[in-house]
């Protein structure tokens, strides 16, 4: 082995990609120390975008106080490049699920205020260049919290402000946009999206999303009523369908509400990252490439971190090994090109037990030194 491109996802709530990068490095060292590593942390557009992007391509943390999912303080921290007019913000830093106590968590009540008051604090910092990373929402309200942030009123039929939620999304009737932010009109919005969902209906972000949210089967009924309502809203003030947009279901309809008022474009979060990073380049000369995230399954083929880099290495002919925490269904996974997948949990342990850092590290690190003897004995022979 000569030259290793290692370029996994985080393992998430264990390691973050930089430590999985690591991990791995150590276990290609153990066994081929002479080998040339290149460790690129990635991420598909959720957590940890904002700190794989700023290590590829420089930049600071700006750390702000804004409201979080139920409009409680919080100190987030959302990133600026190294140009100065590029802000990288995570939703789920203000507006994540993970914030929420599971008692708490009601995507009726649940709004993005919070990313938009990120969105505003780098609008009055300079920032004009904007890629907004949109896993791991709480919400399910289109957006239209972020929006308020950003000076645009929602009203209903008695033109009175609606209130935070997707309870209220159904009782839209007008838009008021004349204290919106006059830096907007100079803004570029990319929104990073790894999932295909339209805005409404049964594959819309209700019906698919909002269980895990907190939503019990009425309330999805409820909530993908107010999405269709707001969606039939959009598409007369607007003229754009949101339904005809892939993506827009995603965060919980935020993907829609950035479309049809901040004209963003959604890409997937792992093609923008691939870009960022300069993957392409970085191949040339590869003999294999090691990726992973925390668990590979039939989702990991459909726009995952993993999947992205095996799609451009397969191009240039680079073999790809992938690594998980916990695998399912490896004949999908081999079907769809990896060399082979590992799961690095050793034996029977508890899940506490296995996403112990140091133990994770560690099983990690063996399982790629493994993998490594195997390679050296065939290259031998």
């Amino acid at each position: 082995m000569q030259k290793i491109l290692i370029a996994p996802d985080s393992f998430k709530g264990c390691l973050s990609s930089l430590e999985v990068a690591l991990a791995i490095e150590q276990g290609v060292l153990s066994v081929f120390p002479q080998c040339q590593t290149i460790k690129i942390p990635m991420s598909d557009g959720g957590e940890g975008t904002c700190d794989t992007l700023l290590d590829a391509l420089g930049g600071t943390m700006v750390k702000i106080t804004v409201c979080d999912p139920l409009m409680r303080p919080i100190e987030v921290a959302y990133g600026i490049l190294s140009d100065g007019k590029t802000a990288v913000i995570e939703m789920a830093a203000a507006s994540g699920l993970t914030l929420l106590k599971e008692k708490e968590r009601n995507p009726m009540q649940t709004s993005t205020y919070g990313t938009g008051e990120m969105i505003r604090d780098a609008l009055t910092k300079g920032c004009r260049e904007f890629l907004i990373a949109i896993g791991g929402s709480a919400t399910n309200e289109a957006g239209t919290g972020m929006l308020r942030a950003l000076g645009y009123k929602f009203l209903n039929s008695k033109g009175k402000a609606v209130e935070e939620g997707g309870r209220w999304l159904a009782s839209i009737t007008c838009v008021d946009d004349t204290a919106v932010m006059p830096q907007l009109k100079e803004a570029k919005f990319t929104v990073a999206c790894d999932v295909n969902n339209p805005f409404s209906g049964p594959n819309g972000a209700a019906h698919v999303y909002a269980t895990q949210k907190g939503a019990d089967a009425r309330m999805v009924e409820q909530l993908d009523e107010g999405l269709d309502v707001f969606g039939q809203f959009v598409l007369q003030e607007k003229q754009i369908d949101l339904n005809e947009v892939p993506g827009a279901g995603a965060a919980g309809g935020m993907g829609g509400g950035l479309v049809a008022f901040l004209n963003a474009s959604l890409k997937p979060g792992i093609d923008i990252v691939l870009e960022a990073t300069n993957f392409k380049a970085h191949l040339k000369g590869a003999d294999l490439v090691i990726t992973g995230e925390g668990k590979l399954d039939r989702q990991t083929c459909m726009g995952k971190t993993p999947a992205g880099i095996l799609k451009l290495a397969t191009i240039h002919h680079i073999p790809v090994i992938a690594i998980g925490g916990s695998i399912e269904d490896v004949t999908s996974l081999n079907n769809s090109g990896f060399l082979s997948v590992y799961a690095i949990t050793p034996g029977p342990v508890t899940l506490e037990e296995a996403m112990e850092k140091e133990n994770a590290i560690k099983n990690i690190r063996n399982t790629v030194s493994q993998v490594m003897h195997t390679i050296r004995f065939y290259n031998r022979h």
